[in-house]
């Protein structure tokens, strides 16, 4: 299997962290804070993401956000990448 190193290299892998904890907290203040960063922070990288994906990727509601179903297809697809990655790092492989 082959990949493309130059989009790889040009995009930054660090968005796709930002989105799996967006995905998973359901609110980009909450995201903000597990990731010890500012809120404004986070969305920067969701306006990225947005861009980057084409598409709003999670809606406001009154409680947080809700991805839309792009959002849910990414994340079914990144969960076990990042954990692959993870098991990589952790040299679990």
């Amino acid at each position: 299997m082959q990949f493309n190193e130059d989009l790889l290299a040009k995009t930054d892998l660090n968005l796709l962290v930002v989105f799996m904890v967006i995905f998973r907290e359901g609110s980009v203040s909450r995201a903000a804070n597990f990731l010890d960063v500012h809120q404004p922070a986070v969305s920067g990288s969701l306006a990225r993401l947005r861009q980057l994906f084409d598409d709003p990727l999670f809606l406001r509601t009154a409680h947080g956000v809700l991805p839309t179903p792009k959002a849910e297809r990414i994340a079914q697809v990144l969960l076990p990448t990042l954990t692959s990655i993870e098991a990589v790092l952790v040299g679990d492989i």
